[in-house]
């Protein structure tokens, strides 16, 4: 059997006493793709800070790869990468830059080639030599994934996975993180495209009101499944 990557138990989040997590429990495994769903608000974006150890929970115990958040966070962080909304790149670096000075933090020394490879994989081979300052929103996204392809970890944490990105980008998501998941990596992501999270899911939340409920992928392209 898989090992469990993503632990949560009765994670709980309030700010300034409104709760916006109450009790939420999951379980990812190696290998295994966890899609969440719930409508702006719900906490989708707080319940994957809180499982990239940035943001702690109010109450509530996170594992990362056996890890306990709360009192290893380092070796929590050496497993997982965290692509959250913003793209966290330097303007006045180039693509090429940008991908050595990320990666280089998280102490990965990709060769040329490694970094061409990544770089053809998400579609921004012919980019390199530009700063991002002149990318798209769309591009950022696929410049961010390139990074992960770089760094591999076993934990991916996806924050609105398709967000910014075309058809043929979409497509591009879900096929990396097929070769992730190929590699016994677990992914966790949130999105708003029920269609095509079904497409890589294994399993699917919908995050409510607070709480967490599970469904089947068919059971999420069900016409009144919320999005």
């Amino acid at each position: 059997m898989s090992m469990t990557a993503i632990l949560c138990t009765e994670i709980c989040k309030s700010y300034a006493h409104y709760p916006v997590l109450k009790g939420v429990s999951l379980m990812v495994r190696q290998g295994e793709c966890y899609a969440l769903f719930g409508p702006n608000g719900a906490g989708k974006t707080t319940l994957l800070r809180i499982l990239a150890t940035l943001l702690s929970p109010t109450s509530g115990h996170v594992e990362i790869l056996g890890h306990g958040s709360a009192w290893q966070k380092s070796a929590a962080r050496e497993g997982l990468f965290f692509l959250g909304h913003g793209s966290h790149l330097y303007d006045d670096l180039t693509v090429i830059e940008n991908l050595r000075f990320s990666v280089g933090l998280r102490g990965v020394d990709p060769t040329p080639v490694q970094i061409k490879q990544a770089m053809d994989r998400v579609g921004i081979g012919p980019f390199g030599a530009f700063r991002a300052r002149a990318l798209s929103a769309g591009m950022k996204k696929r410049l961010s994934l390139a990074r992960a392809l770089l760094v591999r970890s076993k934990v991916l944490l996806l924050d609105e996975a398709y967000a910014s990105l075309d058809e043929k980008g979409v497509a591009l998501v879900n096929a990396c993180i097929a070769d992730f998941l190929s590699e016994g990596a677990a992914v966790l992501m949130t999105a708003h495209d029920r269609a095509n999270a079904a497409r890589i899911a294994h399993r699917v939340g919908i995050l409510q009101r607070g709480g967490l409920k599970e469904i089947t992928p068919s059971e999420l392209l069900a016409a009144d499944a919320p999005s």
